[in-house]
């Protein structure tokens, strides 16, 4: 099986030189276009999730060999959450080379944070399955770069802070209610409320709900700490 010009500079973007082709075919085949006889990337990616794993805690171990548990933790989360997942496949464009279904095609799922992050786990373990252990941490360490050396940045989770800002206070946990939606099905966005049981709120809109959810966190937070 030979890869297209598309696939093999892909395949040149990640590093790697594969030599079962059809294994980073499959880590890009999405199901909404499988068949009998085309595997969809699912299996990959359930490999490709724990491959990443084990590379990023043996990386966040060697960076900082004085770290405790409770520092390591979400460092190991941010690095490994399908945002991030999402963001290094962008990167690499991979949205280019992902196959789709037509329907999946005509609701933009090239541009899907989910679909793109699920993709980068599948090619992971496509890497791992064709090379072996050091030839996907090569890869992953690679790709992902930087984000391990500045992760502390990104560990700080606004809605876990938020809500320990409010039980040292006694109150009950915050509440984050969806205020609105706008946007195309393929393109979507939420508009989040997130409110304390003393009456202080702040709204922000985001492509996920997650990422609103963290938004308006992280305003509320900025607003209490520094009391404007």
């Amino acid at each position: 099986m030979k890869l297209s010009g598309e696939m093999r500079a892909f395949a040149a973007r990640l590093g790697h030189d594969f030599s079962r082709p059809g294994l980073l075919i499959e880590a890009l085949t999405h199901s909404s276009i499988s068949s009998p006889g085309r595997e969809d990337n699912q299996r990959l990616e359930f490999l490709g999730d724990r491959v990443l794993g084990l590379v990023m805690a043996e990386a966040l171990l060697e960076a900082d060999r004085a770290a405790a548990e409770g520092q390591l933790a979400p460092r190991f989360n941010a690095l490994v959450r399908k945002e991030t997942c999402a963001a290094v496949a962008r990167e690499v464009n991979l949205g280019e080379v992902l196959k789709l279904g037509r329907s999946e095609m005509l609701s933009g799922g090239r541009r899907k944070e989910a679909l793109l992050g699920d993709a980068m786990e599948a090619v992971i373990a496509a890497v791992y399955v064709d090379g072996g252990y050091e030839a996907a941490r090569n890869v992953v360490l690679r790709l992902w770069g930087v984000r391990i050396a500045t992760v502390e940045a990104d560990a700080r989770d606004p809605k876990t802070s938020l809500q320990e800002w409010a039980q040292a206070r006694g109150l009950a946990p915050p509440a984050y209610v969806e205020t609105g939606r706008s946007g195309p099905d393929h393109a979507p966005k939420f508009t989040i409320e997130v409110r304390l049981a003393t009456g202080e709120s702040t709204v922000a809109t985001a492509g996920s709900k997650r990422q609103a959810e963290q938004a308006a966190a992280g305003a509320l937070l900025a607003r209490l700490e520094t009391g404007t």
